[in-house]
C-alpha cells in the first residue's frame, strides 16, 4: 500500500505524521520505506540524526517522476509513505498519483481547513488519470476542550474526503522525539501520543481494506 501525506499548508505535521505512521507499521514485522518526496528534506534529516538501528528505511526522492519510478523505488516494500512538499507543484501531483491512498493532515483552524481545498482540488485532477485513488484527511495538533477542536470534522465535511475519526493532540513528545530521529512509541511506548497514532493507523488500514493488521502489535 502506498501512502502520500500531503497538504499544501506548511506547518501541519505532515513529516511528523509520515516518520511515526512508517514507524507504526514497521513495529507490525513488514518493510516500510518512507520516501521523502519534500525538496526540504525534513524526514532525511529524522534519519540523519538517529543514533543506532533505522526502524525504516529512508530515501529522498524530490522528482516529478515519482508515479513513474515508485514501482522500481519500491520493490521489496510492503508499504510505502511518502512524504509530499509543501505546494502546489508538478512533484506533488505526481506523488498524488503514485500513491493508493492520500492522507491529509490538517491543524484545526480556519486557515488550514480553507487551505485543503487546494490539495482536494489535486486529487479531484488525478481521479482522471487514477480512479480509484482514496483520500483522507487526519486532525492533527488538535488542542482539546476547544470549539474549533470539536468542530473541526463539520468543518471538513464540505469536502469530498473522508474525515478519521481517531485524531491526533498537540503533544511535546513529538517535537522532542523528532529532534532525536525518534518514533514516539520508542520514548513513552503506552502514552497517549502512542495511543493516538496507532488509532489513526489501523483506522487507515482498515480503510484500505487491511482489517486483519494490528498495528502497534
Amino acid at each position: 500500500m502506498i501512502f502520500g501525506v500531503l497538504n499544501q499548508k506548511g506547518g501541519v505535521g505532515k513529516t511528523t505524521l509520515s516518520v511515526n505512521l512508517a514507524a507504526g507499521l514497521a513495529r507490525t514485522g513488514v518493510r516500510v520505506l518512507l520516501i521523502d518526496a519534500d525538496p526540504q528534506g525534513s524526514a532525511l534529516d529524522w534519519a540523519a540524526a538517529r543514533q543506532g538501528e533505522p526502524l525504516f528505511s529512508v530515501v529522498g526522492f524530490p522528482r516529478p517522476t515519482i508515479h513513474k519510478e515508485i514501482s522500481q523505488i519500491g520493490q521489496g516494500y510492503d508499504h510505502i509513505i511518502i512524504d509530499g512538499p509543501p505546494r502546489v507543484t508538478d512533484l506533488a501531483r505526481s506523488a498524488i498519483l503514485a500513491s493508493d491512498i492520500v492522507v491529509i493532515p490538517v491543524q484545526p483552524s480556519p486557515y488550514d481547513i480553507w487551505a485543503a481545498e487546494e490539495v482536494v482540488k489535486l486529487i479531484e485532477e488525478a481521479r482522471v488519470y487514477k480512479e480509484k485513488i482514496k483520500s483522507v484527511f487526519v486532525v492533527n495538533r488538535k488542542i482539546t476542550n476547544t470549539a474549533i477542536g470539536r468542530d473541526v470534522r463539520e468543518a471538513l465535511a464540505a469536502y469530498p474526503v473522508h474525515v478519521l475519526q481517531a485524531s491526533l493532540a498537540q503533544r511535546v513528545v513529538f517535537v522532542e522525539t523528532a529532534a532525536q530521529g525518534q518514533a514516539i512509541f520508542e520514548v513513552d511506548a503506552a502514552g497517549p501520543a502512542v495511543v493516538e497514532m496507532e488509532a489513526v493507523a489501523a483506522e487507515l488500514m482498515e480503510y484500505v481494506n487491511y482489517p486483519d493488521l494490528k498495528v502497534g502489535a
